[in-house]
């Protein structure tokens, strides 16, 4: 009986050291009881995440029960190498929740949290078309790249985090990067090829896509995705752009906006999705 009672007490001691708890302040979005999930708006949480709209798990539903939908909350979120979860919920106030209009909604409005991303038909770098489907059943990041950027820095930038992510999660599986070009009309595959080719060719869940001759692909995509681009027939290229995790339904899990966006914000994500 002594021997189980150090066994308990140790095995619950190495439990919690393997958990942190971190304080966030948000504001509900939705609710999801059957699935006892909650989806929030919450501030920058440190060293973990960047301000952002996503769902957090519960583990007791009773947690859900005296919140709604616009409260402004604080909570804990408690992180574990099993399951992430949200829990001892305030409600301090009423949160602001942004009204949508749906009157006007296209192909090429924005997807929000939650929501699926359209199929879009694209290039790989060997020119073969590529469907966004295709890839279904697995976790996907995608962020953007156009080889013609007037700032030498930010692109190489991305595919070197985006490489760094990449190795992180080599032996999980189950996740592909895809850097897509926008710049349809001088980034064909060969010229991404030529520019990129090196830095991918030994991974073999880092892709890079061409929108050469896909414009309204790789616009609806870009649209749905948060972002915008403009002047490419012009060649002044200008652009507001988003990276988004999907799930394997192509459901929108979370996004990070430009292209500063940090390594370990998205590596935090990932982890706790894929858990």
């Amino acid at each position: 009986m002594r021997t189980n009672l150090i066994f308990l007490c140790c095995f619950f001691i190495c439990c919690e050291s393997d958990q942190q708890t971190y304080a966030v302040k948000g504001s509900i979005r939705s609710i999801t009881l059957d699935q006892n999930r909650v989806t929030i708006a919450h501030d920058t949480i440190p060293e973990l995440m960047m301000p952002m709209v996503m769902p957090f798990p519960v583990i007791d539903q009773d947690e859900l029960r005296g919140i709604e939908i616009g409260d402004s909350v604080h909570f804990e979120f408690v992180w574990t190498d099993s399951l992430p979860y949200a829990r001892e919920f305030k409600v301090i106030g009423q949160g602001h929740i942004p009204k949508q209009d749906d009157f006007f909604n296209d192909e090429f409005s924005e997807i929000g949290i939650g929501q699926v991303l359209d199929d879009v038909t694209l290039l790989s770098i060997d020119s073969s078309e590529v469907n966004l489907s295709d890839s279904d059943g697995r976790y996907r990041f995608i962020s953007y790249v156009f080889t013609r950027c007037p700032m030498p820095n930010m692109c190489p930038a991305v595919v070197m985090k985006n490489r760094y992510l990449v190795e992180r999660f080599s032996g999980v599986g189950l996740i592909d990067f895809i850097l897509v070009s926008f710049d349809y009309k001088y980034d064909t595959p060969s010229i991404l090829e030529q520019n990129y080719g090196s830095s991918i060719e030994e991974y073999d869940n880092l892709r890079i896509w061409s929108s050469n001759g896909h414009i309204d692909d790789v616009y609806r995509l870009v649209k749905q995705s948060g972002g915008d681009f403009w002047g490419v027939e012009e060649d002044k290229i200008g652009h507001t752009l988003r990276s988004v995790l999907l799930g394997p339904d192509r459901e929108v899990l979370a996004s990070w906006k430009g292209e500063d966006w940090k390594v370990k914000h998205v590596e935090h994500a990932i982890e706790m999705f894929m858990k």
